[in-house]
């Protein structure tokens, strides 16, 4: 029989526990064996499962109880655990070995382990139970804070402890819009993790953005008006602060009420004793994490020492019990209302005890305040790092130990002194994740056997980077030592055809004007026709760069060839061949004359219609052929291309803002329409979006975006390189207070230095992560002007702007471009189907200029065909009986697919090369079962023609019609001469 688990608490620490359990194959699952393992179930008090309360304050700026959420959607199922939320414990019998919950169910235990934290003090002083008065630690408060905060009369607030939570929590009000104070009863700002310079340097920056800080003060009531609502606060100093909120966070108390209730040892300053292997004074009692103290006498308020104090649990319950807890690293990473806070190993023993200097950088300009004290040896025994904390993954893991390179090197500023060492000079078994526990040794292993190329593949295996986050560079580092040393270090280029990444290419179509694909091949291409990856680049760069080269549309000429589908057919590609039409609608407002046209075409053709994320509405399952008469009718109504098929601008969300929100601060629907009319057309490394808020409300999800824009009282705050995706980010802000016309030109500055210095596919979000020097050196090149083009870029804007014109209105005035939405019908000139050995063949009659009569296109080879010269050659029975051939590459595009449709009613997708070969395979996708072949990318892979599939881009070789990506797949090979 299983033994039974209870759990009683369903944190970070708490989930740790059922993780660690699950990695040893010690839970009874369904997929267990039977009587293996624990049955779990766990009582939690809160509502959601475990969550991430290390980013709490995320949930301020937009993030979700599912963003924050912790494991796999499918873990607790999986493993049989039994999750009971909002039912939490409220007695323990040890003697009768039972948990009483809430709800009054009484479940017995084989073992149970105490995961129930702690709870943040409140100080006992007058009115700190009025309305207004909040604590900081769970979404709850999150949420209710938000809701108070959003009241008319709510206009400030003030946070007791300036410790990290204290700190977060003043972000958070500030966030909301309000006035803020912090008061702190020690001398300095976060006492326990800097000293007096690095929080004099703390404190500068926070004050720099309007958040008042008192320190070496205390909190002696809250003034309450008659209504029962707080209004001040008043200090032992005497003075009196304004505050509507009141928000308490000066420290937190383990919960051991259980514990004491049960008889449990419990220490004197609080937290269940337990000893080296988390074991309570009840030997089938354990605690982890804020609720404990430790074998060390002390009681850690962080995730680290609780995840370490998880797995030794774990490791008893499953045998063989041989992890212990007796200490852990309290070492911290952070960024507390933008500046870097970081501490590590013993900062704080006095200089000149056993030997004992120290070495500081400060430079209170830049509010950086770094320091490190050394040992008599030289050993590194801790340091501080404040507003510049980028060394910290580097220093951390040589704690105790002697440095790889002089210490100054380590906080001088990038280009002064000597560079700091790599990931190389980390010993083996220096601890780069303490949160799990992982060593770089850890790391080398995982990467070496399961061929890792990726942070996330490295969180996945070891999950290290998965806590608090703070050792993703020092992981980023050991990787990228890795790959190198493996000589798999990623090329620079796009792929075989160019040696150049795509900034390059920017920079050569730029800098010497090149105006074609062939013309930068014949240059700079390393031979073959291009492929899938680069065709579409130079595409995206020279649409850029169309105004500055004297381009036409982007699918005149050649440029056609090198177009994705999307920007082929000016539509979004849907996963059964169909497309989608998205007209813009600007900052959401549209007319009624304009949703009666919508639904008018929708009736008409029977689309599906959506109302989509970006407050533009969606046509779904439009033909190609019908995207021309669709777009004429909407062109007719208002409408122009919404271009949500291209890697350019979606859409600019937006809330109402001042024209009729009562919060409202600034006119969002307005900036939203002119932000999108601004920068619509405009090609980028990768579509982006932006947003507009008319308040620090932040209804539009603006720091969401690429470019989010939020009203103050002042101006507006520009926020850049915020994305969604797999790992979202929320993003930076860039400049503050702007006047309407500053923040054009830096939005103007921006995109184009992004679209100059952006790579392939690479949003916003990355491309910043990748630069050297981050948000700082956006600062400086886009408002401090450093390289001396601010001029040149807002200029560019102006001629993309004049130059700009409606792509779909432009193809509704050139038949050439529309006569490529059509499909070739050969079945009008005399296309028969004749059947050989039961293969179906197309024999057609053609008389185009050029060509004979008599082709055969055959949707296999032909048997008893005799070949003929070329690619493919065949011969077969023409409509008269006659032997001839034809060249169907009469009416083919060189680098451009057509599809054709036979007389049975499937279709042929036809391709010519530069040198006019053609080639002919069937147009049915086989992965999806869609007739697109033909609108793939033609191109070559070692030096082979191929075509890449526009749904999920598997490359096929058009010689034999076999996916180089799955041999086991291939597409009917047509024989043409």
């Amino acid at each position: 029989m299983a033994q039974t688990l209870v759990v009683i608490g369903h944190g970070m620490v708490g989930h740790r526990l059922l993780e660690a359990l699950a990695e040893r194959d010690a839970l009874a699952g369904p997929a267990a064996r039977p009587g293996a393992g624990w049955q779990v179930t766990v009582l939690a008090e809160e509502r959601r499962p475990a969550y991430d309360r290390v980013h709490l304050s995320a949930a301020f700026t937009g993030a979700t109880a599912a963003d924050l959420a912790l494991g796999e959607p499918d873990f607790l199922e999986r493993h049989g655990i039994d999750l009971r939320l909002g039912d939490p414990a409220r007695s323990i019998d040890t003697a009768a070995r039972t948990v009483t919950s809430a709800s009054g169910a009484v479940l017995a235990y084989d073992a149970l382990v105490l995961a129930t934290g702690s709870h943040p003090f409140v100080p006992p002083i007058d009115g700190a139970d009025a309305e207004g008065c909040f604590t900081y630690r769970t979404l709850d408060d999150v949420e209710a804070l938000t809701a108070y905060a959003a009241a008319d009369h709510v206009r400030s607030g003030v946070v007791i402890g300036g410790g990290l939570l204290g700190l977060e929590a003043a972000g958070a009000l500030r966030t909301l819009g309000l006035a803020t104070h912090v008061v702190e009863f020690a001398p300095r700002l976060m006492p326990l993790q800097v000293d007096d310079g690095g929080s004099a340097a703390l404190r500068a920056t926070i004050e720099s953005m309007g958040v008042a800080v008192h320190t070496g003060v205390g909190a002696a009531g809250v003034q309450v008006h008659a209504d029962g609502r707080a209004q001040a606060l008043r200090l032992t100093s005497g003075e009196e602060i304004g505050a509507d909120v009141v928000v308490f966070s000066a420290g937190v108390r383990p919960r051991d009420r259980l514990a004491r209730a049960c008889g449990l040892a419990v220490g004197d300053r609080g937290g269940v004793v337990v000893d080296a292997h988390c074991r309570t004074s009840d030997p089938y009692v354990y605690a982890v994490g804020e609720c404990a103290q430790t074998a060390d006498g002390k009681v850690y308020g962080l995730v680290a020492p609780g995840y370490q104090m998880a797995e030794a649990v774990a490791d008893a319950l499953a045998g063989p019990g041989e992890l212990t807890f007796t200490g852990a690293d309290t070492s911290t990473k952070l960024k507390l209302m933008g500046a870097d806070v970081a501490s590590f190993g013993d900062p704080f023993a006095p200089e000149g005890r056993n030997g004992a200097v120290s070495l500081v950088f400060s430079d209170a300009r830049e509010g950086v305040y770094k320091k490190l004290l050394l040992g008599p040896d030289g050993a590194l025994l801790g340091g501080i790092l404040v507003g510049d904390a980028q060394a910290y993954g580097s220093l951390k893991p040589h704690a105790g130990r002697q440095l790889p390179a002089p210490p100054e090197a380590f906080l001088l500023p990038v280009g002064e002194g000597t560079p700091p060492p790599g990931a190389d000079a980390l010993p083996d078994d220096a601890m780069v994740c303490s949160c799990h526990n992982v060593t770089k040794s850890h790391v080398r292993a995982a990467v070496a056997a399961e061929a890792l190329t990726d942070i996330g593949g490295i969180k996945k295996c070891t999950k290290a980077g998965s806590g608090c986050g703070g050792c993703v560079g020092t992981l980023q580092a050991v990787l990228d030592a890795e790959l190198a040393a493996a000589g798999i270090e990623k090329p620079r280029g796009l792929c075989e055809h160019f040696a150049l990444t795509r900034a390059d290419i920017y920079g050569k179509v730029h800098a010497e004007r090149i105006r074609s694909f062939s013309e930068l091949l014949e240059a700079y291409g390393e031979g073959g026709e291009g492929c899938a990856v680069c065709k579409p680049v130079v595409a995206n760069v020279l649409g850029t760069l169309a105004p500055d080269l004297g381009l036409g549309h982007i699918l005149d000429g050649e440029q056609a060839s090198l177009q994705d589908s999307n920007d082929l057919f000016l539509a979004n590609l849907q996963k059964d061949g169909s497309y989608s039409v998205v007209p813009r609608v600007a900052g959401g407002e549209i007319t009624a004359e304009q949703v009666i046209a919508l639904g008018e075409v929708a009736r008409d053709y029977g689309l599906y219609t959506k109302i989509t994320g970006a407050q533009r509405i969606g046509l779904y399952g439009v033909r190609r052929e019908q995207l021309p008469d669709i777009w004429r009718r909407l062109g007719g109504a208002g409408f122009e291309s919404g271009q949500a098929y291209g890697k350019s601008l979606r859409a600019v969300k937006c809330c109402v803002g001042a024209r009729f929100c009562r919060f409202g601060q600034g006119d969002s629907i307005q900036l939203a329409i002119d932000l999108e009319l601004r920068y619509r057309g405009l090609r980028t490394p990768h579509k982006f979006k932006g947003g507009v808020s008319g308040c620090l409300r932040e209804c539009a999800e603006a720091r969401g975006k690429d470019i989010g824009v939020i009203a103050t009282a002042n101006g507006w705050n520009l926020y850049v390189c915020g994305n969604g995706g797999a790992t979202p980010r929320h993003a930076d802000l860039l400049a503050a207070d702007l006047t309407t016309a500053e923040l054009f030109a830096l939005v103007d500055r921006f995109l184009m230095y992004y679209i100059r210095t952006g790579e392939r596919l690479e949003r916003t979000a990355a491309w910043i992560e990748r630069l050297e020097g981050g948000l700082a050196h956006l600062r400086e090149v886009l408002i401090e002007d450093s390289l001396g083009i601010c001029g040149e870029l807002e200029a560019q804007m102006e001629r993309h702007v004049a130059a700009y014109q409606d792509e779909w209105q432009a193809v509704l005035e050139d038949p050439a471009a529309l006569e490529r939405f059509a499909e070739v019908d050969l079945s009008t000139t005399g296309l028969r189907t004749v059947d050989f050995g039961g293969t179906a063949l197309a024999a057609a009659a053609h008389t185009s200029t050029g060509t004979a009569a008599g082709t055969v296109i055959a949707t296999g080879a032909c048997p008893g065909a005799s070949p003929g010269p070329g690619t493919g050659a065949g011969t077969g029975v023409g409509p008269d009986g006659d032997t001839g051939r034809v060249t169907p590459g009469a009416v083919l595009e060189p680098g451009r697919g057509r599809s054709a449709v036979l007389p049975d009613g499937r279709q042929a997708a036809l391709f010519k090369d530069r040198v006019g070969t053609v080639y002919a395979v069937g147009n049915r996708d086989p992965f999806s079962g869609a007739d697109v072949i033909a609108d793939g990318i033609m191109g070559s892979r070692d030096g082979a023609p191929v075509v890449t599939s526009p749904m999920h881009k598997q490359v096929f070789d058009l010689r034999t019609g076999i996916c180089l990506d799955d041999p086991e797949v291939s597409l009917p090979v047509i024989d043409v001469p």
